[in-house]
């Protein structure tokens, strides 16, 4: 295994200084964290599938007018912190984050499992702290993979989450709905007071 802990720091780093909405940083966040459970699921490297979750939207609040753009800005960020670092892994990092908003930005789509795991599970936690937050405790703690998968289907709660990219799980990851719910949600739960929730 590596040691990811430089670049993680630095990954963290670039959230913090370019996401001012404390909303979107925790959702970064929730990302870092479902991408480290599907990591461990496909007994991959967890640290660095982590680092792209953390990065894949850290320039959104500088591009959401400007959609093809969403993703460059990151990866001309991560150009210039990581420079220093291992330029296969770096590659990896930026050919994930630049996939994951293929559909606007005009690149390549996933092609891999840490890839089509990333735009899978990126929606899906939107809707899971949806679901926490009509708790009345508003804790992840008290969310089940059941009462996720009944809010996937009702169209009207947090009607902005694509729902069509969450089911790609099963043709594109081969894991059912409701374990790939089961292992994000898992991996929230785990981390919940870093996300506030």
């Amino acid at each position: 295994m590596h040691d990811f802990s430089i670049i993680k720091r630095h990954a963290r780093g670039l959230v913090e200084s370019h996401i001012h909405n404390r909303g979107l940083r925790n959702h970064c966040y929730a990302v870092g964290f479902a991408m480290r459970g599907l990591a461990e699921h496909f007994h991959d490297d967890a640290d660095l599938w982590e680092i792209i979750g953390i990065l894949h939207d850290a320039d959104w609040e500088e591009t959401k007018d400007a959609v093809d753009q969403h993703t460059r800005k990151t990866v001309q960020w991560i150009a210039d912190a990581l420079k220093d670092h291992d330029p296969t892994q770096i590659a990896i990092i930026v050919r994930t984050i630049l996939s994951h908003n293929y559909q606007s930005n005009g690149e390549a789509p996933p092609s891999n499992v840490r890839e089509w795991s990333l735009y899978c599970c990126d929606e899906l936690t939107g809707l899971i702290v949806a679901n926490a937050l009509i708790m009345p405790s508003r804790k992840l703690a008290d969310v089940t993979g059941e009462s996720v998968l009944k809010k996937m289907n009702s169209k009207s709660f947090a009607a902005a989450v694509d729902r069509s990219s969450i089911r790609m799980c099963e043709e594109k990851l081969s894991i059912p709905l409701p374990s790939f719910i089961q292992i994000i949600l898992h991996s929230m739960q785990k981390n919940a007071p870093e996300l506030g929730l």
